[in-house]
């Protein structure tokens, strides 16, 4: 495919994620493919030590794969108790063959005893375009919260029904789709990624 078409590959599959950016750059004239699209790519190994570099992997992977801008991003919960864990190994806390239970289970075994005000964390993500020239886009985000000494709500996915927010009094998991996006890390990182999206295009697209 042609790389000046306005078009972008989102390194995922996952159906909620490529829905979301395709609302969201749809005010840009910019399509947005899944890598369903590309069933030759392969999972792609994320051997970085830092959201960022994950989120540039992804991207920069899925941009030599296409010959399109991609746009990737990485993410997880950082405990500040636990020295920044789970980071980058959020998904995989519990060990490779991991769970969201099995993961909110270590996870609340690890804070055992710790109280409520030493229990902060937040969710972090990093959000990265890459052009076929080579140049990056970054763009990160966070929300700010803390552990709860119990799981609720039945929203959500990860870490949600653990991650409370002291502003709205709820974990993430009993909010609705649009009060979680209007917090989200990945909301936040997506938009600092919009907002330079024009300026960037021009420059690796010609517009």
């Amino acid at each position: 495919m042609n790389p000046t078409s306005p078009t972008v590959v989102l390194a995922t599959r996952n159906k909620g994620k490529i829905a979301e950016l395709t609302a969201l750059l749809a005010a840009h004239s910019i399509t947005v493919l899944g890598l369903d699209a590309f069933p030759e790519i392969g999972e792609i190994e994320e051997t970085g030590a830092t959201f960022a570099e994950n989120s540039a992997i992804k991207a920069r992977a899925v941009c030599e794969a296409t010959g399109m801008v991609a746009v990737a991003d990485d993410s997880g919960l950082e405990v500040d108790a636990l020295d920044g864990a789970p980071g980058v190994r959020s998904a995989r806390y519990s060990g490779e063959d991991a769970t969201d239970a099995r993961n909110n289970a270590k996870l609340l075994e690890a804070l055992d005893g710790v109280p409520e005000a030493r229990r902060t964390a937040r969710f972090r993500c990093v959000m990265t375009a890459a052009a076929p020239g080579g140049e990056l886009l970054v763009a990160d985000g966070a929300w700010e919260g803390r552990v709860a000494l119990a799981p609720a709500g039945g929203n959500g996915f990860g870490y949600d029904p653990l991650f409370f927010d002291p502003e709205l009094g709820r974990t993430a998991a009993e909010l609705d789709k649009a009060a979680k996006n209007a917090r989200s890390h990945r909301g936040r990182a997506l938009e600092r990624l919009l907002a330079s999206w024009p300026e960037f295009w021009d420059r690796v697209c010609g517009g």
